[in-house]
């Protein structure tokens, strides 16, 4: 093998996922910069490495260094140093706080940054506080660096290792010797297939306690990724055991212990007619039979809302609106009003919101104590413009606890209010689900707003859908499109898929829906990213970036997001703007983003879209502004991001925004399913423009095959109800 040192010059291409890596590497060895490919997640630009490998020649790209093994060392010359230094790894020293240092102690520079820190006071522009700052990060980045050292010792290249300090700190290493796959469970962007390669290199046997254990957590963490509360147990077996390489009697030999640690549930229910035993972590397990719990306890606990002439209320609140109710919407109406907790569903056009309204008016004659929430803050935003009263975020509804990992509201302190409304109720998972219902106080009336026709939630769970098929609660459904929803393809066109009829598309003048024709998915490509950034803003005036946005069923190829986003990025970033690479992405000031987990601490949530303002070099820090406000990211949990110029239709569910695009290909065969599309459509309030395949379009209307969540949560309900009637 060869051997090459030199330092990272810039990162070309790098994975988040498997950490495969392109760089420039400028050696003191060679006079032009040298290719390198390899798994080399955690390089950054100005690192200096010393490379394994052999030299190969690639047909297209030429002579390159593929790299089998490297360490990460301190850099030997003045280039190095002030490329390390001024590459962002250290807060407080940036490019041009790096040529300082360097200029004024030359070869010395680490060691008095090491050493003798206060030296630094002698270079202009270092104040105490700075050189502060830059100790305490050098002092954080040797501790890093061993971190790093363990990890690529025992096998593994360490992607994660700031995140690893952050969480455990000095003790990292000594906690991850005691037991390596707590990181799969404590560490977001860890997953197990990460630990169980530094536990088998640690000598961890296969078949270990500790190994099953935490592949029976993980294997169910994956399953609720697909949306899955629980598993049939003879799915979960086999698939476990492919996982970890091991006895599918091994594992079912754990369930016991792990069900007395309570790790996990292991029980029957009725599924598909036959009694079928099902495994579940034990939280979304507690959730379940809590829903069933607390929807039972609301329902049957006293209303204090004293009850209304409701004939008298629907008149008046129709000369109060200024409105005419249709005969089915005077029925919603009056059984919102009466019933302790109710379901309204109904597609776009059906009247939701004119419901809302009304009982919102009619109730605050009676309290003043009324709440409106939205498990998204766009959803919340537009249900405050259309009722005209403060809706709430669930989250920042319920007052989460960051200290406790908790949310303030619940049983001891429940939310103070006589109604609550809950809109784009479809999107609630099952853990938030529990969450929202502990906090109701038993007097009030609560009224579930969503359609169930849309995708499920992000998370795991489908509990709109089993709160309805469990017919505990009254639901009220709403089909009839009103006279001027009728004015609108979108929403004609919307109802049309929904039933599994082909869309309206003439493609007029004053349309506000549209289908461009493409087969080849570089035309598809070409002809979305034109009318993003320059048919639709001078057609109609659109903002490029906030009045449109690109929706597409998958990540991958031509047409999926990630390409899409590197398109568009490259037409909006601005030529002078800082930049960043972290994980394999690339950030530029003025990037349209999505945080894509729950951030408590930050309080954005999955699916908040929002604007880079400004890289920080020297601090190590971008500024995102999510709604107007603020929102600092050190660049080690830029991996929460992603690019938004184009996200998928699951992301952006609960979100609207006047003009949409959708790419619809016969690429995207595995997605293409009616309430995908359903749910791309629905999400644009003036334009909606459809670009690809007739044949692509007609698949998705006619696939109606719903992808099955395994719930647990309708038996629970049913099984609630029936021993409070039968105790």
């Amino acid at each position: 093998m060869a051997d090459i040192l030199g330092f990272i010059e810039r990162i070309t291409f790098q994975s988040n996922e498997t950490g495969y890596t392109v760089a420039q590497l400028k050696s003191t060895q060679l006079a032009d910069l040298v290719c390198l490919v390899g798994s080399m997640p955690d390089v950054k630009p100005g690192e200096t490495v010393r490379c394994q490998g052999d030299w190969q020649q690639h047909l297209v790209y030429g002579r390159q260094f593929s790299v089998k093994t490297y360490q990460i060392e301190a850099p030997a010359d003045l280039i190095g140093i002030k490329k390390y230094l001024g590459s962002g790894l250290i807060k407080g020293i940036g490019a041009k706080y790096a040529a300082r240092i360097v200029a004024k102690f030359q070869t010395d520079t680490l060691d008095v940054i090491e050493q003798t820190p206060e030296r630094l006071l002698e270079i202009e522009g270092f104040g105490a506080k700075r050189v502060e700052l830059i100790k305490t990060c050098w002092n954080e980045q040797k501790s890093i660096r061993q971190v790093m050292i363990f990890l690529q010792g025992n096998g593994v290249s360490p992607a994660y290792a700031q995140k690893i300090f952050k969480a455990y700190g000095d003790k990292a290493i000594e906690l991850m010797r005691a037991n390596p796959y707590r990181i799969a469970r404590e560490i977001h962007g860890i997953g197990f297939k990460t630990a169980d390669e530094i536990a088998l290199k640690m000598g961890i046997e296969k078949n270990s306690v500790e190994r099953i254990d935490a592949g029976i957590e993980f294997a169910l963490l994956a399953a609720s990724d697909e949306g899955h509360v629980c598993q049939p147990v003879s799915e979960f077996l086999p698939f476990a055991a492919t996982m970890l390489e091991c006895n599918p009697a091994d594992i079912e030999a754990r369930f016991n212990p792990l069900m007395e640690e309570k790790r996990i549930e292991v029980g029957q229910m009725v599924f598909e007619g036959e009694i079928t035993t099902f495994i579940w972590l034990r939280r979304l397990f507690s959730a379940e039979v809590g829903i069933a719990k607390q929807l039972t306890r609301l329902k049957q606990c006293k209303c204090s809302l004293r009850a209304v002439d409701i004939p008298r209320a629907l008149d008046w609140v129709q000369k109060q609106l200024q409105i005419e109710l249709a005969p089915h919407q005077c029925d919603a109406v009056a059984q919102a009003i009466r019933e302790k907790v109710q379901i309204i569903t109904g597609g776009p056009g059906t009247g939701k919101s004119t419901i809302t309204k009304a009982v919102l008016s009619i109730t605050e004659k009676l309290t003043p104590k009324m709440l409106l929430a939205a498990p998204t803050g766009r959803a919340a935003k537009r249900m405050t413009e259309i009722t005209g009263r403060k809706a709430s975020t669930i989250h920042s509804l319920l007052e989460y606890e960051f200290k406790s990992g908790k949310f303030k509201k619940g049983y001891e302190e429940p939310l103070d209010c006589d109604l609550i409304i809950i809109d784009e109720a479809s999107m609630i998972d099952t853990q938030l689900m529990y969450s929202l219902l502990k906090a109701i106080p038993n007097h009030a009336r609560v009224i579930f707003v969503g359609d169930i026709n849309q995708l499920p939630s992000v998370g795991a769970g489908n509990v709109l859908k089993d709160i309805i098929n469990s017919r505990i609660i009254p639901v009220t459904e709403l089909t009839q499109i009103f006279r001027q929803a009728a004015g609108s393809r979108i929403i004609v066109n919307a109802h049309k898929i929904n039933n599994g009829h082909y869309p309206e598309i003439q493609n007029t003048a004053d349309s506000d829906f549209f289908f461009m024709e493409a087969d080849d998915p570089l035309e598809v490509k070409n002809i979305i990213i034109s009318l993003v950034t320059q048919r639709l803003p001078k057609t109609y005036g659109f903002h490029p970036q906030e009045d449109i946005q690109v929706l597409a069923p998958m990540r991958r190829g031509e047409i999926g997001t990630e390409n899409l986003n590197t398109c568009l990025q490259e037409m909006f970033a601005p030529r002078e703007g800082e930049e960043v690479t972290w994980g394999g992405r690339r950030f530029i000031e003025g990037d349209k983003v999505m945080q894509i987990r729950n951030d408590y601490q930050r309080m954005v949530f999955n699916g908040d879209i929002g604007k880079i303002k400004k890289i920080d070099h020297d601090e190590h820090e971008v500024t995102v502004i999510f709604d107007g406000q603020a929102v600092l990211y050190p660049f080690y949990d830029l991996d929460d991001l992603i690019l938004a110029y184009a996200v998928s239709i699951h992301k952006y569910q609960g979100s609207e925004c006047p003009c949409v695009v959708i790419p619809i290909h016969t690429t995207h065969f595995k997605l293409l399913h009616r309430n995908l599309l359903y749910t791309g459509v629905t999400r644009g309030k003036k334009l909606v423009i459809l670009v690809g395949m007739k044949k692509a379009l007609a698949i998705a209307v006619h696939n109606d095959e719903v992808k099955k969540r395994y719930t647990g949560l309708k038996q629970a309900l049913v099984t609630a109800q029936s021993s409070t009637l039968h105790p």
